[in-house]
C-alpha cells in the first residue's frame, strides 16, 4: 500500500445521560421545517448505512480507480455504534474488516509492514462491535499494537514508506487499550501529554519546529487523555478548542476558517463528554444545520453536508460519519454497539401537499 493511501486511509477518522437532553427530530437545514421525531445522529446513521458498496464497506476513488477504504468503514462502524443504529450494516461491515485480505491491505503484514495508526482504530472499532480483539481475522491486535510502541512511549509505523504515525493514532491507541486488560502504557500517555502545546493544543506531527495546535487532534487527544486520568491536561485542551469555536459553532479545520462538519463533529464530542455543555451544543447547532432535511432530495435526508456551501456526495459520507460522533455525544471511550436497532432509520416527512 503507498504511503498516500495509507495517510488518507487513516486521517479518514470515537449514550450518556446527555443524549437526552439533547433535541431531536430537528435534522434539517435552517430553511426547513422540522418534521421528525428521529434523533439527528440515528437519521445520519440510517443514511450512511444505505451508501454502504454491497451492503458492508466503503470505497474512494483515486485517479478514477476505486479502492477499498478501510479506514472510512471504520468511521461508519464507530458512526452506526454512537447513533444506536444500523446494526445489521455495522455487523456486514465488521466482518469484511476481518478478511485477511482486508486487514493485511490496512493494518500491513505484521513484519515487515506494521501501521500503527491503522492498528488502533480497527482496534478501538473491535472492541466497540463487542467482537474478540485477541483473535480478529487470526490477528492479536493489542499485542501488534503494542509491538508498535517505542522506548519513548509513540507508537510508530514499521514500514519501507517511512513513519506516517501521528496525534491521530497515539490518541486513538490510547482510547483503544485503555479498554483492554493491562491499560494503556504510562509511557504512551506521557507522551502524548507532553506533546501539547503552550497554548494548550495539540499537534497532528510530533517533533516539530514549531508546535502549532490542531482541531481535530486536540478533540482526539482531549478524549484519549480524558479517559487515561490526565484530567488537567483534557481540561487546558478542552479550553483551547472552546477558543477557537467559530461564531457559527462550528470549527474550522487548521489553517481554514469556514466550519466543516468534520472537525465541528469531533470536537463538539469532545467538548459534550468533556462537560463543556455550553461551547458544545453550540457545536451540536452547527451539525444539525448542516443536515440534510426534509426538504432536500430524498436519497440525501439525513446526509451530512461538509461545510454550508451545500451537499456534495464525494465527501458526504465522510463527513456525515464524523458529524454522527459529535451529534451523538457519546466519548470513545464508552462507544459500544450493545442495544443498537438493527434496521437503518429515514427521516418520516411528511408527503408534499396537493391543492
Amino acid at each position: 500500500m503507498s504511503a498516500l493511501r495509507r495517510t488518507l486511509g487513516l486521517l479518514a477518522i470515537p449514550a450518556l445521560a446527555l443524549a437526552t437532553a439533547l433535541p431531536v427530530a430537528t435534522a434539517a437545514h435552517a430553511d426547513t421545517t422540522p418534521s421528525s421525531t428521529i434523533r439527528p445522529d440515528a437519521a445520519a446513521g440510517g443514511w450512511l448505512a444505505r451508501q454502504l458498496v454491497d451492503g458492508d464497506h466503503f470505497e474512494s476513488v483515486f485517479n478514477g480507480t476505486a479502492y477499498a477504504d478501510q479506514g472510512l468503514t471504520i468511521d461508519a462502524v464507530l458512526a452506526f455504534a454512537a447513533s444506536r443504529s444500523a446494526d445489521e450494516a455495522a455487523a456486514r461491515a465488521t466482518a469484511w474488516l476481518a478478511k485477511p485480505e482486508i486487514l493485511s491491505g490496512y493494518l500491513g503484514d505484521g513484519t515487515t509492514e506494521a501501521y500503527a495508526g491503522a492498528t488502533a482504530k480497527l482496534l478501538l472499532a473491535v472492541e466497540v462491535r463487542g467482537a474478540n480483539p485477541t483473535n480478529f481475522g487470526g490477528i492479536d491486535l493489542p499485542a501488534r499494537l503494542r509491538s508498535l510502541q517505542t522506548t519513548e512511549g509513540r507508537f510508530s509505523d514499521r514500514s519501507q514508506w517511512g513513519d506516517y504515525s501521528n496525534a491521530f493514532g497515539q490518541s486513538l491507541a490510547l482510547i483503544a487499550l485503555h479498554r483492554t486488560p493491562g491499560d494503556a502504557p504510562t509511557a504512551a500517555v506521557d507522551f502524548l501529554a507532553n506533546s501539547q502545546c503552550a497554548d494548550g493544543g495539540f499537534p497532528v506531527s510530533f517533533g516539530q519546529p514549531t508546535c502549532a495546535g490542531d482541531p481535530d487532534a486536540t478533540a482526539l487527544a482531549v478524549q484519549a487523555l480524558a479517559a487515561t486520568g490526565r484530567t488537567a491536561k483534557a481540561n487546558t485542551g478542552l479550553d483551547w478548542l472552546a477558543a477557537h469555536q467559530n461564531a457559527d459553532g462550528g470549527f474550522a479545520a487548521a489553517g481554514a476558517t469556514t466550519s466543516n462538519a468534520n472537525t465541528t463533529g469531533l470536537a463538539t464530542q469532545a467538548l459534550l463528554t468533556g462537560g463543556r455543555f455550553g461551547t458544545g451544543l453550540k457545536g451540536w447547532g452547527r451539525l444539525v444545520k448542516f443536515q440534510q432535511g426534509c426538504s432536500a432530495d430524498p436519497a440525501v435526508r439525513g446526509a451530512v453536508a461538509y461545510d454550508a456551501t451545500g451537499f456534495n456526495a464525494a465527501g458526504g459520507t465522510r463527513a456525515t460519519a464524523q458529524a454522527v460522533l459529535g451529534l451523538a455525544g457519546t466519548p470513545l471511550s464508552a462507544l459500544s454497539a450493545a442495544g443498537a436497532r438493527p434496521d437503518s432509520p429515514t427521516l418520516a416527512c411528511p408527503a408534499p401537499a396537493t391543492h
